[in-house]
């Protein structure tokens, strides 16, 4: 049975810390679904990248997906006003379905209050809101909870990401492809 990932996508997303786990994430044949938190599928990244997601947030069941992604950038702040995120997140983690974030994404992560007692990564920028964080890790998997630092560990994350849902062999045969 094909995995699937619910990526939450929003204006002004980092669109390293969307593509690249995407990407390495289809590689491997994993269903992924760029889902858009506002009232269109097309976005501008934080770089001014036009990006088209897949759908809508609003017309899909959450509940049908075995992981969410959460990528980083000023999309963060739209994330955690909109309210959906974090909640997503929490009924992840409680229905036992891991959850990932990269970069500013763990703000949503506490926000759905998973990170107490968790290690955890984020980007040094966020570092007063998150003064847990291990920075210096690029990925770290703690449990359910998946986080990676920001742009610089996209990749890294992404290949974290096959090898939870798919295992190590697929994930070695995609690092392999891509000269990882």
């Amino acid at each position: 049975m094909t995995k699937r990932v619910l990526c939450l996508v929003a204006d002004g997303v980092e669109e390293l810390e969307l593509i690249a786990p995407v990407d390495v994430l289809r590689r491997a044949g994993v269903e992924v679904v760029m889902a858009a938190i506002g009232e269109g599928i097309h976005l501008t990244g934080r770089n001014g990248i036009v990006l088209h997601a897949d759908a809508l947030l609003s017309g899909l069941d959450p509940s049908a997906f075995d992981l969410l992604l959460i990528p980083g950038g000023a999309a963060v702040a739209k994330l955690r006003a909109d309210g959906r995120a974090a909640e997503l997140a929490a009924a992840f983690v409680s229905a036992n379905k891991p959850v990932a974030a990269i970069c500013a994404g763990p703000l949503v992560l506490e926000d759905a209050g998973l990170l107490e007692g968790k290690r955890f990564t984020a980007h040094f920028s966020v570092a007063n809101e998150l003064p847990g964080a291990q920075s210096g890790e690029r990925v770290l998997e703690d449990g359910l909870i998946i986080t990676s630092r920001g742009a610089g560990t996209a990749l890294e994350l992404g290949l974290a990401l096959v090898d939870r849902l798919c295992g190590e062999a697929k994930e070695e045969e995609i690092a392999r492809a891509i000269m990882a």
